[in-house]
């Protein structure tokens, strides 16, 4: 069984490392490239207020954050629905060095960056020198968007699942023609002997002969009696 984590998050800006925080996780569990169901899908309280430009992507406020817990406090939840799973993620390294700066700043094992799967370094390569943006991508492969008119976390991971089986190959993976040994041993089981006929003349009959010959000589002029 393969399981892989499709992850967006939401932020107050672009860097943490001049104070910028998460104010938003959202996760969608893949079983063999298939959404399994599970979720996990949390807001959090940054600490501090949120900027107008990143208010403007989000549309989540501060007055609203504010009622949500800290990242101290889903830390250790977010761990236990990652596990070890790789992580799909469009523009990894963004989202990454967030997830990383809340998890070493609140003593949480940060995750190893060689876990994500960039889908922003898939597509580029596969485009190259096409729009490779998720709404660019979507419209690519005909994926439904129009319930985003901003940027939310657990709807982009939900949007990522399916751009990312399109960049994979396609969906519906797990619709592949498969035959055990029992369904082979059934078939073996079940096959009847074949019934040998006996062949059947070819030969044309007098009267087709006549007919044919009554054809050709009505023809002007053939070819073969040049």
């Amino acid at each position: 069984m393969e399981r892989e984590i499709v992850l967006d998050t939401e932020t107050t800006g672009f860097e943490p490392s001049q104070g910028h925080r998460l104010v938003e996780i959202g996760c969608l569990e893949l079983i063999n490239h298939i959404p399994s169901g599970r979720v996990f899908h949390t807001y959090i309280n940054p600490e501090r207020e949120v900027p107008q430009d990143a208010y403007a992507v989000h549309g989540l406020s501060y007055d609203f954050l504010k009622n949500h817990p800290p990242f101290k406090e889903v830390g250790s939840l977010f761990l236990d629905f990652i596990q070890e799973a790789p992580l799909v993620i469009h523009n990894a390294k963004f989202d990454m060095k967030f997830i990383n700066a809340e998890l070493k700043g609140h003593d949480f094992p940060e995750v190893p960056f060689t876990r994500a799967i960039d889908t922003l370094t898939m597509a580029r390569k596969k485009f190259p020198g096409s729009p490779a943006s998720l709404d660019a991508l979507c419209k690519r492969f005909g994926v439904d968007n129009q319930a985003r008119d901003k940027h939310g976390a657990l709807l982009d991971a939900e949007l990522l699942a399916q751009v990312y089986l399109e960049l994979i190959g396609g969906k519906q993976p797990s619709l592949s023609l498969h035959f055990s040994p029992k369904t082979t041993e059934l078939a073996r089981d079940e096959k009847k002997e074949r019934e040998i006929r006996p062949p059947r003349p070819h030969d044309p009959t007098q009267e087709e002969i006549m007919q044919h010959q009554e054809l050709i000589a009505r023809l002007h002029e053939p070819l073969w009696n040049s």
